[in-house]
């Protein structure tokens, strides 16, 4: 579709052509989501159920790290002392579609942003298209360094807090695996879609919502709101709303160079 069809399209045919945008990345994801099916043993031996691992990357460094400090490191432990329990007939099998789902859309991610790239390219001018680009890059970039962080150190520390607390030496933590799923699951997407903030500030930026002296007027009041978004996605204990919130501050100061940016350059089209 060229730029000078787009100028003439109705409305209803940008739909169609919005609808088929969409059609083809839920098909991207459900082929992803089903390779993640067929390849069981890898999606959960090895990636859900690796944070349970006592032998895990992250626990392994965070243990020769306060080693260094203490003669029992943290996080140096030789087993999980909990065990994941199902108690539902389907429990499993709809834990499996569910998970599948969502590695697909997770490794899907790119190719939904290019199909969404394609879809708003026709109307833009030859300098944003080169831009647009980098936009493109960027924020697949940034959704993917979101979910490696959210899976290395979010999920892990709070399996290891929450698995591993207990109020008294008579309980025994048997942990439901709808609940362990969701942990890991969350945690990981909801800090690959956080970690999109500066491109969403771009758009905003785009079409005028925004401006850097509006985020600098509002700065407090969103360090605010990042610690509430902090403490919904992360489980309930401190370290794990700490790191999640420190790397989303850093991102929203990013986010207000970027809507400086794009004012400066529309300001610059805008001269004649």
């Amino acid at each position: 579709m060229s730029k000078k069809q787009s100028g003439t399209m109705s409305f209803l045919q940008h739909l169609e052509v919005l609808r088929w945008h969409l059609v083809r990345s839920t098909v991207a994801i459900i082929v992803f989501a089903t390779l993640a099916f067929v390849s069981k043993s890898i999606l959960f031996d090895q990636i859900i159920f690796g944070p349970k691992n006592p032998h895990f990357i992250t626990y392994r460094l965070f243990c020769q790290l306060t080693s260094q400090f203490s003669s029992e490191g943290l996080f140096c432990m030789d087993t999980m002392p909990f065990d994941i329990l199902n108690t539902k007939m389907a429990g499993q099998f709809s834990t499996h579609i569910w998970v599948s789902l969502v590695a697909g859309f997770i490794v899907a991610f790119p190719y939904i942003i290019w199909e969404l790239w394609r879809f708003i390219k026709p109307g833009l001018h030859s300098t944003e298209r080169k831009y647009s680009r980098w936009v493109l890059f960027f924020s697949a970039i940034l959704f993917m360094v979101g979910v490696l962080f959210g899976y290395y150190l979010i999920a892990p520390l709070s399996i290891q807090f929450l698995g591993t607390y207990t109020v008294s030496s008579d309980v025994t933590n048997f942990i439901d695996l709808n609940s362990y799923i969701s942990t890991v699951s969350s945690v990981t997407l909801a800090t690959g879609l956080v970690f999109e903030l500066p491109i969403i500030v771009y758009f905003l930026a785009k079409v005028g919502l925004i401006t850097p002296e509006w985020m600098r007027t509002y700065r407090k009041h969103a360090f605010v709101v990042i610690l509430i978004l902090s403490a919904v996605i992360t489980p309930p204990d401190i370290m794990s709303q700490v790191l999640v919130t420190l790397p989303i501050i850093g991102l929203y100061q990013m986010s207000i160079g970027i809507c400086a940016r794009v004012v400066k350059n529309q300001s610059k089209i805008q001269t004649p």
